[in-house]
């Protein structure tokens, strides 16, 4: 039973998993699940912010999810274990941010609580009557007599996530739109030694004897200045959504240059429906997903990371790319995740993401799954794949290109169906001429 506005509930003081959802549909904004750790009413840090950007708290209390579809739905997950949360924090602030329009165009807006172990529900509360508001604080938990409760909130904003973030003590990195500083005064120049005035010593009387010099004085060496500590970034709150009409987007526009980038796939059975998109042969859930990439080095060399034959790659030698593990299921909360060494972009031509039906379903066409691109300095890249309308058992993702030292993202988001007899792997390779060797692979 959802929790009216303002009403509390207690909770346990173990790990919570922290649901907001939504119905998706044509013309709905897409929405982002936030939390900030408060002390006395504000974070002491930007740290104490977890969102898309920054999704695990240095205490490791609170960590963001990320989206799956669910049903006709799509909802974005926040952890949060009450007992690793610090003693100075008093509260923790649920919120949701609109990407793209407001909260009134987003239907069945709710957050749910539950035990993240048994999967009992511990609190819900469905937030009513939005219209011009593009972020919310829907609930929060909070401390009381030794344990912890959650209030069901409902306050909302019409200033967005910077607005919210702002209120509560985080320093937000916005462009603003503001004139140049004026440029430094010049220098004159020392003066010339042909014009500048030089003292001379007074000519020596003949017989004299001449002083001796006057003693050198060592030059006094002043102390360094201290070392001031860098001072500290503020929060990014970008993110890139790629869709038909913006396909691409480079990762040095948005400060993706070094460091890993994780491409995460995420995906959830719809309900199973009849014709060919229904043959199954197992059930809902058990559904085999992997995801797998196509490599070219800048020197020739050519491969594919996968977990058929167990080719994980590596992250710190050629060809710079991990596959981190194989979910079997799709019940992983975070997934399947390829890592990708950007601080090695200069060795990468292109690669090719992509994800092949291992077995379990027929077609991408009776699957939610969305992917996103997590550039460790720089704003996320996700789109989702809602459109196969063929029986496809295997999809190209995004392909990632090195132009000039940059490297561009491209969403593909290709569905492609295996003729009699070849495999899902090449037929990805002849459709975008990588031109390898296949052989019989199993995991």
């Amino acid at each position: 039973m959802s929790m009216p506005k303002g009403s509390n509930t207690p909770v346990p003081t173990t790990a919570l998993r922290v649901e907001l959802g939504w119905r998706s549909g044509p013309g709905v904004p897409d929405a982002d699940a936030s939390a900030l750790l408060l002390a006395t009413g504000k974070v002491r840090s930007d740290g104490d912010f977890v969102f898309y950007n920054q999704p695990a708290h240095p205490s490791g209390a609170v960590r963001h999810e990320g989206k799956k579809p669910a049903g006709a739905g799509v909802t974005d997950t926040l952890s949060v274990d009450l007992a690793r949360v610090e003693g100075a924090i008093e509260r923790i602030v649920v919120a949701a941010s609109a990407d793209g329009g407001t909260f009134g165009q987003v239907p069945g807006l709710y957050i749910e609580v539950t035990d993240a172990v048994s999967g009992r529900p511990v609190a819900r509360f469905d937030s009513p009557g939005a219209t011009v508001e593009t972020a919310f604080v829907l609930g929060e938990f909070y401390r009381r007599q030794g344990g912890w409760k959650f209030r069901a909130v409902g306050q909302g904003y019409s200033s967005g996530l910077e607005g919210l973030a702002t209120d509560f003590g985080i320093t937000v990195d916005e462009p603003r739109h503001t004139a140049p500083p004026a440029p430094p005064a010049p220098v004159p120049p020392p003066p010339s030694p042909a014009t500048a005035p030089v003292a001379l010593p007074p000519p020596p009387v003949p017989g004299s004897v001449m002083p001796p010099p006057p003693p050198v004085t060592p030059p006094v060496t002043a102390p360094p200045p201290p070392v001031t500590p860098p001072a500290p970034q503020p929060v990014r709150l970008s993110k890139v959504t790629l869709t038909k009409a913006a396909p691409s987007v480079s990762l040095a526009k948005q400060g993706g240059t070094s460091g890993a980038m994780r491409v995460n796939l995420n995906w959830q059975m719809r309900q199973q429906p009849s014709g060919w998109g229904g043959r199954w042969g197992r059930q809902q859930g058990e559904v085999d997903l992997d995801l797998c990439a196509l490599y070219e080095l800048a020197d020739g060399r050519k491969g594919v990371v996968q977990a058929l034959g167990n080719a994980f790659g590596s992250l710190h030698r050629p060809p710079y790319i991990h596959l981190d593990g194989d979910d079997r299921t799709g019940a992983v909360a975070s997934g399947e995740n390829l890592t990708v060494n950007l601080d090695h972009k200069q060795d990468f031509r292109r690669i090719l993401v992509f994800v092949t039906i291992y077995e379990g379903a027929s077609s991408f066409a009776d699957l939610h799954a969305t992917v996103t691109l997590q550039p460790q300095h720089g704003a996320p890249i996700d789109f989702s794949l809602d459109e196969c309308t063929v029986p496809s058992t295997v999809c190209a993702l995004a392909l990632i290109t090195n132009t000039g030292g940059d490297l561009l993202v491209q969403r593909e988001a290709r569905y492609l169906v295996p003729e009699r007899g070849v495999s899902p792997q090449r037929t990805i390779d002849r459709a975008y001429g990588w031109g390898m060797n296949w052989t019989p692979g199993r995991k």
